[in-house]
């Protein structure tokens, strides 16, 4: 009868769960706005950099996906939701074997800090799972988390489609060259903006069109529009 081989990985695994047991990570920081408890990146790091290493176990990152939508927060500014899907190889150094980890890490931000709030996110639950890390509380979340604008109703949005920014009379004529350059329709771009679920460019404020127009023309809005609309607007 062979005898069989466990790969070294999930004895490093096992060796890891256990060094984090007898202390596991608490949640000694507090969410600013809604002022509950959590654990943040930087303890699972502390946490789990030295018996990593002790066990000489390696974690590797893979994004497998990105996914970006645009809403707005209750302050009127622009608030941006990531979703980010992500595979970890936990491969041991002493025999090369590994074990693939997937999940998913969700995030909103109001500037450019969606995509690695999203990141840390996959990256700490990956890691409270694996090594079932033991916590104190019953909530987890990033410090800081934008509050979104109260959803609106149906005649609320319906009174708002027939007003337009202070902006858009005077900006309306290079909106419309803008467009012109990039092969899009204004009911495309209205469509692309219905289905975001976000104002229409005549609703918003220039500083905010002029981002969308921006957006359009880079290659993931570009890939936006195709996904809309099924073809390239530009293709011949």
């Amino acid at each position: 009868m062979t005898d069989v081989v466990i790969p070294a990985v999930y004895g490093a695994i096992c060796e890891v769960s256990g060094a984090l047991a007898k202390a596991g990570i608490s949640k000694d920081r507090k969410n600013l706005q809604q002022g509950y408890q959590f654990r943040g990146i930087d303890d699972v790091y502390n946490a789990l950099a030295p018996v990593l290493a002790a066990a000489k176990l390696c974690i590797l990152p893979r994004v497998l996906s990105r996914t970006v939508a645009e809403g707005a927060t209750k302050a009127g500014g622009v608030l941006y939701y990531v979703v980010c899907d992500v595979e970890f190889d936990l491969v041991c150094a002493t025999d090369g074997s590994r074990h693939t980890v997937r999940t998913c890490g969700e995030a909103m931000d109001t500037a450019d800090k969606a995509t690695n709030k999203a990141m840390s996110a996959a990256y700490k639950y990956m890691a409270m799972q694996v090594f079932c890390i033991p916590t104190q509380g019953d909530n987890d979340a990033d410090a800081h988390t934008p509050e979104p604008a109260k959803r609106e109703s149906a005649t609320e949005r319906a009174a708002r489609q027939t007003t337009h920014d202070p902006s858009w009379p005077a900006d309306q004529a290079r909106y419309f060259a803008r467009l012109a350059e990039l092969g899009l329709s204004k009911e495309t771009v209205d469509s692309y903006c219905a289905s975001m679920r976000t104002d229409r460019p005549s609703q918003l404020p220039q500083e905010r069109r002029d981002k969308l127009v921006n957006y359009l023309a880079s290659e993931a809005g570009r890939a936006a529009i195709v996904k809309l609309i099924g073809a390239d607007p530009n293709a011949k």
